[in-house]
């Protein structure tokens, strides 16, 4: 087959009314390649084996193929049309990148689905000699793809290509001189799809000069702050690597290694290259010496997530595992067997078949180790094997479960919880094989409970049929272990609740399991274990997140043996487990059930103290025993964990104590003395996802999305130290020290900017063809500090210096366009915008917007952009900050999610002076000692209201006030003046207020207070008494003195001003006052600006062990507001109780609405909060809040509101309340304990 004079069009413009542009320089390119005939079989309709020279690109043989797709039939003799589903064939030929850790989830595509594929294939023929004659063939192929439902709208591709017959020419086509190899058959082939990011074309003519010039651009433009386009350089950087030899890459190390920053970079932009060579490069500079170990740890973490899982990878990965060096630095080869596992779970997503023989090391390492009994060995295979996930780990795993193996109940509890969790991400290929191994762990109740709890775990991510969770719920009837019961019911409820499409069935399950199962176990309290899982799906969006948490209690100690936590998204019919967290308590737990601590007949506080002591005592605990561990796991692998041993801890004091952290601080203090200057950059490569496609005309069409981010920062430091500190800081004393005037300024230019990239259409070496959406963030936030701490007078000081801002502080973009590019001109891409500027949109008529749109629905039409400027000035300080918002969606075409994204939409923040004397910085002072009445800038007096001026004042606040309540709604008038009523016939109110409480006193006692013998008080002392006598105490002690400040000086002083070049004074200025023989404290904030009597004040004293009251007010010479709130210890009926009283005078209007407002509301959530609701007339103007404790493990709430009384019996805690009932502390400090903290106090 030859094609004949070949020409190759590009289109970027509105269709169908722009024309198709000649892309001449691209044609001209290839014209030798395209025209160079190919062969082919060909027999019955169906095309074999292609054979083509070598220099004909796998691109361009492509081509070819799609031409011959068309020729393969399999048509009946009534056919002429063959569609297909291209969702649903035996062998899908695709190349997925950056998904091998999502998981499809088949039961969310089951209704809306966000990717159709189709094609048709239309043939015109008619009879001849020898057969059928094909006169015209047409092939369609439509892909269309949403993040949501494409219901609702969606990006399509169409690809179609239309075969026409002419004539037949008798002379035959010449074949090229070349040898013609055999190429493949009809199968697509990919080539360089996979090295070509498809946000942009690079033409790559000379690698090494082009990375360093990329390299070099990013070294230059991004040190003071961020560059813009910092971002997309970096994703050059990556697909300019990609396309370098070893040679290449080695030549650029050895030029840059010895230029810190150049070196940075290339160990920033190494790992996310993705191949084989960049972990081989890594390899051999770290085992040469040439990395630093953190360089390494980070280069190789990054290198293993990232590169391509194929079988070199792993067995270069393994030889790095089992190299001699690493063995002698083992949370190294932690790191690296950890990424093995997780290289082989990749590349048995791409191979299904993948050979069990990959995991045969880690089989004989795991055999090896139970033989030995090295328990951390059998810990590191088993996470390995864990992370893989591979069906034949199965067998060796359950060699190491307890009950199924006798060699297994004598390993360490950890290593069988180990064992049961590597089991996981098989459960997620084969659940059926792990399903009964988990059920006859968690249903053998000779097994430690959290053995059991945590195969519990494993058996419901398995999704356990009906039938199965029924069998459990069963046998929960009988269960004897309360931590299993709980663990195992709260889990079921949980599940019941569950929305995600996936886990349906098994929230069907649980429905039918709890209704077997008693409801009192819904009734434990906290210190027994729980699992919680939660989640939110939304079908129409197709997205969700979930939630699990798991707690392990055991009964003898106060500390969870394990706390695990795990989230899980859902998105475009994929689901991943992003993040999970696990700690386990395991050694401490061990320590503690073999300390007195143990003894389950003793109380829980005497469990405290025994535990407490046994803490203490850690270095009698076994060295080799691991006191606790925590794992971190993204995407479902596990990619660190840790263990904390005694020894750990011991090397730990000894570096903290040793001569290092002096020589550390010495070296920073003498450093910050000479002055700092620091600039730094990170890149980072957030995410590569990418689904190539091969399509019927022979060009691959791909899904991707790209998130990059960048981010710089400019730190300069100075610090003053007077006088200058010893040369040996050990020997400075404390007395020095107070002696010492520190003095530090700082000045940071912190940003970052984000590139995020999601893109569907050709993407191949020659050329791009896509409809991309495109996102950027930039932000800046710049801040220079003073800061002063003169430790001798008590004073310190924070000053925000001016500094210079940016037009914008930060800036936000996004913008939907269709793009064409080729290599022969890759700088002058032709874009255009999805939703086109106004004049176009005017030049269509309205059906056009409307074909291909549901009839049914309304559109919402929207021509004109949205643009808003919302700008707010912030007084005092002068400075004015504005949003600038652009948008300009497709919503008038339909009114749907994808279509209010698709457009052009931008925001920008800016941050200047306002008009105004300019700000020459702003202060934070605060005095402590004798000084604090000297700083305050503004003398402080509160108006006596006995005084002729008070009366004046107070007769000038009431006309103010009054002429604020005429000038209300109607609606607050009247609310305010039934207020009044209901006020001035107190006395009414009183005796119906308690005749209700004589009515409900079967359940509601009068609360009775403790006296100072701390003996209750008689039963006929009312709380109307103790009331008064309350305020009246509180009274006359204020009555003594109004303001603290006429009789002691300020205990310490704040002052937060803007100081002006104008020198007008502006800010804020608190003092605190503490009187103690009345154990009275007062703070008084007050405005430092002339003329202004606005302040707050908090006043509040101990009346007793057992009661404290305070008092807000604000307002002018604090007269304008009032709330006073008492707080007392006592009793309600035979049980210790406190209460908590607020009253108020005058309440801010806004504050009253919105509390009345809020009163509606408050039936309902009492009812559903399972509170008992009394409408009773309580006082207007006050709420009260009683609590008392029938028990140190249950707790009685009465509250009484306006209008109601709100009250709950026997509310269970999580934990005991250490509190007797004659309100004394039911616990002690134990002697040895304290004495221990004493003396560790004094060797400080």
């Amino acid at each position: 087959m030859k094609l004949m004079d070949p020409l190759i069009h590009e289109y970027a413009g509105i269709w169908p009314n722009d024309p198709f542009v000649p892309a001449t320089k691209l044609t001209s390119a290839l014209a030798t390649q395209l025209q160079i005939p190919i062969k082919f079989e060909y027999a019955n309709g169906v095309v074999g084996k292609v054979f083509a020279p070598a220099r004909v690109s796998p691109t361009v043989l492509n081509l070819h193929r799609g031409i011959l797709n068309i020729l393969q039939l399999n048509l009946k003799k009534t056919q002429n049309i063959k569609s297909k589903d291209l969702s649903h064939c035996q062998e899908r030929i695709m190349k997925d990148v950056g998904l091998a850790y999502t998981e499809r989830c088949a039961e969310c595509t089951k209704r809306v689905k966000s990717l159709i594929e189709t094609a048709t294939y239309n043939y015109i023929m008619k009879p001849s000699s020898t057969g059928a004659l094909i006169t015209e063939a047409t092939v369609e192929e439509v892909h269309q793809f949403s993040p949501f439902n494409e219901i609702h709208g969606a990006a399509m591709m169409e690809a179609k290509q239309t075969l026409a017959f002419v004539e037949i020419e008798k002379t035959p086509v010449v074949p090229n001189k070349a040898d013609y190899m055999a190429r493949g058959s009809l199968q697509y082939e990919f080539s360089t799809e996979i090295l070509q990011a498809p946000i942009q074309l690079i033409k790559i003519s000379n690698a090494p000069a082009q990375i360093v010039e990329v390299l070099k651009h990013l070294v230059v433009n991004n040190v003071a702050m961020v560059h813009d386009d910092a971002p997309l350089k970096f994703v050059q950087l990556i697909q300019l690597l990609r396309a370098a030899t070893p040679e290449n890459i080695e030549d650029i190390w050895t030029q840059f290694k010895n230029e810190p920053v150049y070196r940075r970079w290339i160990l920033d932009a190494l790992p996310a290259v993705g191949t084989p060579v960049i972990v081989k490069f890594i390899k051999e500079k770290f085992l040469t010496g040439e990395l630093t170990l953190p360089e390494f740890i980070q280069a190789l973490v990054v290198a293993l997530q990232m590169v391509t899982a194929d079988l070199d990878t792993i067995q270069l990965t393994a030889s790095l595992a089992w190299h001699e060096k690493l063995s002698t630095i083992p949370a190294l080869r932690e790191v690296v067997m950890l990424g093995y596992g997780s290289l082989i779970a990749k590349h048995c997503v791409e191979v299904p078949t993948c050979s069990a023989e990959l995991l045969r090391p880690i089989h004989e390492i795991a055999a090896e180790a139970t033989s030995k009994n090295n328990i951390p060995e059998i810990t590191l295979a088993l996470k390995v094997l864990g992370n893989a996930g591979h069906p034949a780990s199965l067998k060796p795993i359950m060699k190491l479960l307890p009950g199924l193996r006798t060699a297994a109940t004598s390993l360490p509890l950890s290593v069988q919880v180990d064992a049961i969790l590597a089991l996981r991400n098989i459960a997620k290929k084969e659940p059926k094989l792990v399903q009964p191994v988990a059920l006859q762990l968690v249903l053998d109740r000779s097994l430690h409970p959290e053995v059991r709890m945590v195969a519990c775990i494993v058996l419901f991510e398995t999704k356990p049929s009906v039938a199965l969770m029924s069998s459990l719920a069963g046998s929960l009837k009988t269960e004897t272990n309360m931590q299993v019961a709980s663990f195992t019911y709260s889990h079921i409820k949980s599940l019941t609740r569950i929305t995600a499409p996936d886990m349906a069935a098994v929230a069907g399950a649980a429905h039918v399991a709890i209704k077997l199962l008693s409801p009192k176990l819904d009734r434990l309290s906290f210190q027994f274990s729980r699992a919680l899982k939660f989640d939110i799906y939304h079908t129409p969006l197709m997205v969700g997140a979930a939630g699990s948490a798991y707690m392990i209690n055991d009964a003898a100690t106060i500390l969870p043996r394990a706390v695990v936590a795990k989230t899980r998204a859902y998105l475009a019919g994929a689901a991943a487990d992003v993040l999970e967290i696990g700690v386990r308590t395991e050694g401490i737990q061990e320590a503690l059930l073999k300390s007195p601590a143990a003894d389950e007949s003793v109380d829980r506080i005497t469990k405290i103290k025994r535990t407490l002591r046994a803490l203490i005592n850690w270095k009698a605990l076994p060295t080799s025993q691991p006191l606790a561990s925590a794992y971190v796991k993204l995407f479902g692998q596990e990619v660190a964990f840790a263990r904390i041993d005694r020894t750990i801890i011991e090397q730990a004091i000894s570096l903290a104590t040793g001569p290092k952290p002096r020589e550390l601080l010495k070296a920073a203090l003498k450093a910050l003395q000479e002055g700092i200057a620091l600039q730094y950059a990170k890149p980072l490569l957030v995410a590569e996802m990418r689904r190539i496609l091969p399509t019927a005309v022979g060009l691959p069409m791909e899904l991707s999305m790209y998130s990059a981010a960048v981010g710089a920062a400019s730190i300069n430091v100075q610090a003053t130290i007077t006088p200058p500190l010893p040369e040996e800081i050990e020997t400075m004393t404390l007395e020095q020290l107070k002696k010492t005037d520190v003095q530090l300024q700082a000045e940071a230019r912190p940003s970052i900017a984000v590139h995020k990239f999601a893109v569907m259409g050709v993407n191949t070496a020659l050329i791009q063809a896509a409809v991309m959406a495109r996102g950027k963030i930039r932000t800046i936030a710049p801040g220079k500090v003073a800061v002063r701490a003169d430790i001798l007078k008590g004073n310190y000081k924070v000053e925000a210096l001016p500094v210079e801002v940016p037009e914008h502080i930060a800036a936000l973009s996004f913008e939907t366009l269709a793009v064409v590019r080729n290599i022969e001109e890759p700088t002058a891409e032709r874009t255009v915008p999805l939703v086109p500027e106004l004049a176009v949109q005017n030049s269509q008529t309205p059906a056009d917007y409307l074909s291909s749109e549901n009839p049914d629905e309304v559109p919402v039409r929207a021509p004109a952009p949205f643009d808003k400027t919302l700008c707010l000035a912030v007084p005092y300080i002068e400075i004015k900050g504005c949003v600038e918002v652009h948008s300009h969606n497709a919503a008038f075409i339909r009114n749907a999610p994808l279509f209010y994204i698709i457009g052009q939409h931008s925001a920008r923040a800016t941050v200047a002076r306002a008009e105004g004397p300019a700000v020459e910085r702003l202060e934070l002072e605060v005095q402590v000692g004798p000084r604090a009445a000297e700083r305050l800038l503004k003398q402080i007096s509160l108006i006596d209201e006995e005084t002729p001026e008070g009366k004046v004042f107070l007769l000038k606040l009431r006309e103010i006030l009054e002429t604020e309540d005429k000038n209300r709604p109607v609606s607050s008038e009247s609310r305010s003046s039934s207020s009044r009523i209901i006020s001035s016939s107190s006395s009414s109110s009183s005796s119906m207020s308690s005749y209700r409480v004589t009515e409900t006193a079967t359940i509601m006692e009068p609360f009775r207070k403790f006296h100072k013998d701390r003996y209750l008080a008689p039963h006929g002392a009312s709380k109307k008494v103790s009331s008064g006598s309350d305020a009246s105490s509180f009274q006359r002690i204020q009555k003594q003195a109004k303001f603290l400040g006429n009789a002691v000086p300020p205990v310490f002083a704040v002052i937060a001003r803007a100081v002006r070049v104008d020198h007008k004074l502006l800010g804020y200025q608190l003092a605190a006052y503490f009187d103690k023989p009345t154990a009275r404290v007062q703070l008084v904030v007050t405005s430092i600006a002339e003329n202004d009597n606005q302040k707050i004040c908090i006043d509040g004293a101990l009346l007793s062990k057992h009661k404290v009251t305070a008092k807000l007010a604000w307002g002018p010479e604090c007269q304008q507001y009032a709330v006073t709130a008492k707080a007392e210890a006592g009793v309600l009926g035979e049980f210790p109780a406190a209460r908590l009283e607020l009253e108020w005078e005058r309440l801010p209007i806004m504050v009253t609405t919105y509390a009345k407002k809020l009163s509606k509301h408050i039936p309902m959530a009492a009812f559903q909060a399972g509170f008992r609701l009394e409408r009773v007339a309580n006082s207007e103007k006050e709420i009260e809040l009683t609590a008392a404790l029938p028990n140190q493990r249950s707790l009685n709430v009465i509250a009484r509101i306006p209008e109601m009384t709100l009250s709950r019996m026997g509310i269970s805690l999580p934990f005991a309340i250490p509190i007797n009932p004659d309100g004394s502390l039911s616990i002690q400090i134990d002697e040895d304990i304290l004495s221990w903290i004493q003396k560790h106090i004094k060797e400080e």
